[in-house]
């Protein structure tokens, strides 16, 4: 597969570097992008044409992916279970806890489905035993564990543009794995659609645009590809980060594919090349992203839980 001809506009539009960047969500609501520094550990929103700020909101854990929710309120990933984020008062509310069934795991990629629910994988830390589990947030706080101990890193959680069908990566086994995703989000019908090792890399995050293609991040070789809903490999785009993460569209049309990058991710992969953990604007691809679905239940949540925070949030 030839690289993509040199049409495309790519820059880095902002200053600042993520240790861990990851999980960008566009709100169409804010004309901004929201994602995470996972390691530092943070919330990031920047609103593109009001110059570079960028507004930070600390997490008391480490934060692995996020959705939009209710106004003024973001859902959370965080290490040990899921919280809702305050962006007003920057409050953090625990909302449930997971228990994970080794020391050394945290939560990591999440999305919302069609429906409004957030799904969510988890991972193990410095090894490569496959226990994360994939787990459901529904709108009234409940969580379900949809597969248990499918992956050792769980990425490229996103749903077709009806969807009914549901993808999701174990990064170390290098696969993304189809699944018929039902209306009342019953998971069947698991089978491998796309193997990214001959790129050179397992898949990161990924997203899908209007046509039902996966954009994916191929961390390990510094590019971006694109997957037809069969699988089928359809582009390459090479990136000017070394260690891209997580893709997202967004702007006024959905049209521009936004990337995030590492620095630093406290493991294995470490880079001192000057646009290690920036972001990447992608004008030009020719493609269009899907509205991101605000989860469920926010306002319901938020008003529930205790303001005395449980003992798993610290």
């Amino acid at each position: 597969m030839s690289e993509t001809p040199v049409v495309l506009s790519l820059h880095l539009p902002l200053a600042t570097r993520d240790l861990l960047g990851e999980s960008p969500v566009w709100s169409a609501r804010d004309q901004s992008l929201y994602w995470v520094d996972t390691r530092r550990p943070c919330v990031r929103r920047w609103t593109p044409g009001a110059g570079q700020a960028v507004h930070d909101w600390p997490t008391p854990q480490a934060v692995g992916s996020i959705a939009l929710a209710a106004p003024g309120q973001l859902v959370l990933a965080l290490a040990n279970g899921f919280a809702m984020l305050d962006t007003g008062s920057g409050h953090v509310h625990a909302v449930a806890p997971i228990q994970h069934p080794k020391p050394a795991m945290r939560l990591n990629d999440g999305r919302t489905d069609r429906e409004g629910r957030f799904v969510c994988g988890s991972m193990v830390l410095h090894r490569r035993d496959v226990e994360g589990s994939l787990y459901r947030l529904n709108a009234d706080g409940r969580v379900s564990v949809l597969i248990d101990r499918f992956a050792a890193v769980s990425n490229a959680i996103c749903f077709s543009p009806d969807g009914r069908t549901m993808y999701a990566a174990d990064s170390l086994a290098g696969v993304i794995r189809a699944y018929d995703y039902a209306l009342d989000g019953t998971v069947s019908g698991e089978r491998v659609l796309v193997d990214t090792r001959p790129e050179g890399s397992g898949p990161d995050g990924a997203a899908v645009d209007a046509q039902g293609c996966l954009w994916v991040a191929l961390v390990l070789c510094g590019r971006l590809a694109c997957y037809a809903p069969d699988g089928r490999l359809l582009r390459t785009v090479a990136l000017p980060v070394p260690y891209p993460t997580c893709p997202s569209f967004g702007g006024p049309d959905l049209a521009t594919l936004y990337v995030t990058s590492i620095q630093d991710s406290g493991n294995l992969l470490r880079s001192n090349d000057p646009a290690a953990g920036a972001l990447v604007a992608i004008h030009g691809l020719g493609a269009q992203g899907l509205p991101e679905v605000p989860f469920a239940g926010a306002s319901r949540l938020i008003n529930a839980v205790a303001m005395a925070q449980p003992e798993w949030l610290h």
